[in-house]
């Protein structure tokens, strides 16, 4: 094995220059960093990590926070983890994945035992635990979410900075923008009356931002639109969606347009649509919120606002890696939602040809947005077996 000695010696220079240059503790002239190098390169030297790092404090390892939780689409998390994880080696970073639900304890021992030099944190909630522990660490925290103090209004013709007061910077799809651009679109097609079928439960209770920030976008467009608008949390089984839909129908016979925040329902949905003798387009649109892979290779090809998974890794890297660097937090940076149209949506029945900029009549007097409300009991499922039965994937964002 070639020590830093053998290095030193191929250089002409002492072991002390060597580890110096390696260490970045005392400048060294360029013509001599550069004869060390070639012979690093020459030797195929590599600098053992645990004596690096102690000697510079620096361990070169990034701390991924994924908290694996109930209701979360496992592969958008992982989406994220692999750009998150391929974004940091090319930057000389190894990351470390923490997937436990400790909270504010999870912060504590990463900065206590200086296990990495910096921390990405994901699945953020309106109100998260963790924030006064990242504020309070020594060691720098980028946020993939957006939490109730940072949130706000954003300009979505493109990302978008803001500089925050308490150096924490945050990266994400605008979700709000989101949301309302999906009733924006429906609306122009003149659908007056649409259902939201939403994540778990269990997301919403914990207050995850993603999905409120979302349903706060929805419901605006809604009321800036005058359509009527009925949200419903719902599992990702065939059961769950059979019971929520179903209810939709019964409760708004008028609903002509669905959109749909919950990537494991996609396929139940589509399947309960052609079940029922639902056409999609021509009876309901179906607007999703999801990768496009999801939304490219569904049975229906889907009209959808992709969710930039890659994007929303790789950000989060380079703006810790910044940080790393000594440049200071620059505040919280949202993704301008793009909507791909596919032939998942149509002009709602009876709504006749669109005309150049015209917006969708408002009625005498609108259903206004529907409070959050719990899927169906499973005993309202209709009675038929389930057509997506292995074929749909389970999981969580």
């Amino acid at each position: 094995m070639v020590t830093l000695a053998d290095v030193a010696r191929h250089a002409g220079v002492s072991a002390s220059t060597v580890s110096y240059v390696l260490s970045g503790k005392r400048s060294i002239s360029a013509p001599t960093r550069e004869r060390i190098q070639h012979s690093i390169d020459a030797l195929g030297y590599r600098p053992h990590a645990g004596a690096r790092a102690l000697a510079s404090s620096r361990t070169d390892i990034l701390a991924l926070m994924m908290p694996l939780r109930t209701g979360l689409y496992m592969p958008v998390m992982m989406e994220i983890a692999m750009a998150v994880t391929t974004t940091a080696r090319s930057h000389g970073y190894d990351v470390l994945l923490l997937t436990g639900e400790e909270g504010p304890e999870a912060v504590r021992r990463v900065e206590g035992s200086a296990i990495a030099d910096g921390m990405i944190v994901m699945d953020v909630e309106l109100d998260d635990p963790r924030l006064p522990c990242l504020r309070e660490a020594e060691r720098p925290a980028v946020l993939i979410g957006l939490p109730t103090e940072t949130a706000g209004s954003a300009d979505t013709d493109g990302p978008t900075e803001r500089a925050e007061p308490d150096g924490l910077d945050c990266v994400d799809l605008d979700f709000e923008a989101a949301g309302a651009r999906c009733v924006e679109h429906l609306a122009a097609l003149g659908h007056t009356g649409i259902a939201v079928l939403g994540e778990p439960p269990a997301v919403y209770e914990r207050g995850t931002g993603f999905a409120a920030r979302t349903l706060t976008g929805l419901r605006a467009a809604a009321d800036a639109h005058g359509v009527g608008l009925l949200h419903r949390p719902v599992d990702g089984t065939y059961a769950a969606v059979a019971a929520a839909v179903t209810r939709v129908f019964e409760e708004r016979p008028g609903t002509t347009a669905l959109v749909v925040q919950n990537e494991a329902a996609v396929e139940p949905l589509l399947a309960l649509l052609r079940h029922q003798g639902r056409a999609v387009p021509e009876d309901v649109s179906v607007v999703a919120i999801c990768p496009d892979q999801v939304a490219v290779h569904a049975s229906v090809p889907l009209t959808a606002v992709s969710v930039p998974a890659q994007e929303m890794g790789r950000l989060a890297v380079e703006r810790l890696v910044a940080r790393l660097g000594g440049e200071a937090a620059r505040g919280t940076e949202l993704i301008a939602p793009r909507l791909t149209e596919r032939a998942s949506t149509g002009r709602a029945a009876g709504a006749g040809a669109p005309g150049p900029s015209v917006s969708p009549v408002r009625s005498a007097e609108p259903v206004r947005s529907a409070e959050l409300d719990l899927p169906a009991s499973p005993a309202a499922t209709p009675s038929s077996s389930d057509p997506t039965e292995g074929r749909r994937g389970r999981g969580g964002r």
